[in-house]
């Protein structure tokens, strides 16, 4: 393959000819680019990156509708050649109309002398931009998204009090982060001030959420959550302690600015180890907790002089998000082992709390024969009564059933090296709360395990037996998958701004602690339930109105949801 084979003609008809170079493929990468990255390539190197044609740039248009742009190396040249791939099916949750276009970017390298670097370090430099640049959501699909969430346009609007805030947002990075970031940006907070933090699972587009957070000047990075379960390894917990600390530097530097922070957590991140030991080492001014684990760890701090407003416990969260959670569980289970019978089949559920319930009602209804194991003999006597067989144990459960499929959804370590003996041959484990199957993830049992592509590991049990862990041990839910819908966690992402914008502007008057009640007055008062109720369920067909027929006006159907 030769350079000028890749380059094409320019318009005239011309080749473009380098006597004496040599032309080696450097990478290939796919990406959403915009017709503004096609027309010129944002080097950080060029002094003026609104300058359409540089020195030493030159564009010329493909015979395939694409682009190849040559960049003077100084010894040599760097080529990017945009080819438009076909269409496929949407890149994001939602359709965009049009389509986002999607590239192929294929960067190449021409040297005079072989044994010079400097064409070379000018592409992965390049390269590097286009990964960023590409990944990122376009315009269109941010677009998309953010009409997908009614609900957290209605209460994004600008609130004064946030003027003077910083924003740390940790979380996992999924389209309806996008939304809930963009709504904040809306609301009040400062982009440069805006610090979001992946908490590591393998959600399907999280390139393109951190690609979309640099290009709005938000600061993104990884805090990685098998640092906060102890997991992760040495250079995991060093990448994480580099991250940590640039965090620490962030809240600094708002203090400095006379700025407040407030942190919005899933996982209580501020809360753990000692106060000299923790990951992140400076306080927020206050914080918004998403998750029961996150509560546990800041309620065990001696040390928390903040006030903490519990999202994990609010209404909202209880009565709307985990519905839609476990209908992702769910989902997210039978997708990854589609070949799977699963009705009349036995599965073992570990775990009848608020997701637990959710999950198990939902593999019932599908047809499988659910045996519900819980500690909390309350949860047991509920399960009972809903007409679910019951057990105290796993290890009992065991002894008596051979399921195909064990769930947990515990949070804590839901099997032990004696239950592993009696686990069927063949058996699929998912856990949709990261400790769950731990004994085996974290290999604290010596047992063979082989890679199963896009469904798990394997492992070898005593007894030439194996059990099948779906996913990476961490949330089924989240790997390599989008989760909840846009829709489905609407309600969810715009109580937590609701909550964050009255505790901006309440931060004060609250004492240091938890506080419960202070989210559902927050979002009752803000009328949220009802603009839910209206906006999705409230489907009866209202009655015309005088010279409309049919429900109908401007071509617009009324489908008696709420109007903004």
């Amino acid at each position: 393959m030769t350079f000028n084979a890749l380059m094409g003609t320019s318009p005239n008809g011309d080749e473009l000819p380098r006597a004496g170079a040599t032309a080696r493929l450097h990478t290939v990468i796919s990406g959403h680019w915009s017709s503004d990255a096609l027309l010129r390539l944002r080097l950080r190197r060029w002094p003026d990156p609104a300058e359409p044609h540089p020195a030493g740039h030159e564009v010329v248009a493909l015979d395939d509708g694409g682009y190849a742009h040559t960049v003077d190396a100084g010894t040599g040249f760097v080529t990017v050649q945009f080819t438009p791939e076909p269409d496929s099916a949407p890149h994001a949750l939602e359709h965009s109309d049009p389509p986002t276009p999607r590239w192929r970017a294929a960067v190449l390298t021409e040297s005079v002398r072989p044994d010079d670097p400097g064409p070379a370090a000018v592409a992965r430099a390049l390269a590097e931009a286009l990964r960023s640049e590409g990944a990122a959501f376009s315009e269109t699909e941010v677009a998309t998204l953010w009409e997908a969430m009614p609900l957290l346009r209605r209460y994004a609007t600008e609130d004064s009090a946030l003027a003077d805030w910083a924003l740390i947002f940790r979380d996992h990075y999924v389209e309806n982060s996008v939304g809930f970031l963009l709504a904040a940006e809306r609301a009040g907070f400062a982009p440069q001030w805006i610090y979001a933090l992946d908490k590591g699972d393998k959600t399907l587009r999280r390139d393109r959420v951190h690609g979309w957070f640099l290009s709005r000047g938000y600061r993104s990075a990884t805090l990685d959550n098998s640092v906060v379960n102890g997991t992760a390894t040495d250079e995991e917990v060093r990448r994480a302690r580099e991250v940590g600390s640039d965090v620490d530097a962030f809240i600094r530097a708002a203090h400095a600015e006379g700025r407040r922070v407030l942190m919005v957590d899933d996982g209580g991140i501020i809360a753990l180890g000692s106060a000299h030991e923790r990951l992140v080492t400076e306080q927020p001014d206050a914080a918004l907790e998403l998750t029961v684990s996150g509560l546990k760890r800041i309620s065990a701090a001696t040390d928390m002089r903040l006030p903490v407003l519990n999202m994990a416990r609010s209404e909202v969260k209880t009565h709307l998000a985990y519905n839609e959670i476990a209908d992702s569980c769910v989902r997210r289970l039978r997708a990854i082992v589609p070949g799977a019978k699963f009705v009349g089949r036995r599965v073992l559920s570990l775990g009848f709390g608020t997701l637990g319930a959710r999950v198990a009602r939902a593999l019932r209804a599908i047809g499988c024969r659910v045996t519900v194991v819980d500690t909390d003999t309350l949860a047991l006597v509920r399960a009972a009564e809903e007409g679910f067989d019951t057990s105290r144990s796993a290890h009992e459960a065991l002894r008596h059933t051979r399921p195909f499929l064990i769930v947990g959804t515990t949070g804590e370590d839901a099997l032990t090296e004696a239950d592993l003996a009696l686990l069927p041959d063949g058996v699929l484990l998912a856990g949709f709360a990261t400790r769950d199957f731990s004994l085996l993830s974290e290999r604290r049992v010596a047992t063979a395990a082989s890679d199963v592509p896009g469904v798990g590991v394997r492992y070898t049990l005593p007894g030439r037996r194996s059990a099948v862990l779906l996913g990476d041990g961490r949330s089924l839910n989240l790997y390599t998958y989008e989760g909840i819908p846009n829709r489905g966690y609407d309600a969810y992402r715009a109580a937590t701004l609701v909550t964050a914008k009255h505790l901006c502007r309440s931060a004060a008057d609250l004492a240091p602690g938890i506080h419960l009640g202070v989210v559902d007055q927050v979002v009752r008062e803000a009328g949220l339930f009802d603009a839910y109720y209206d906006t999705y369920l409230a489907d009866t067909v209202q009655p015309p109105e005088d010279g409309v027929e049919g429900g109908v006006e401007d071509g617009v159907e009324d489908g008696g949801g709420a109007h903004e």
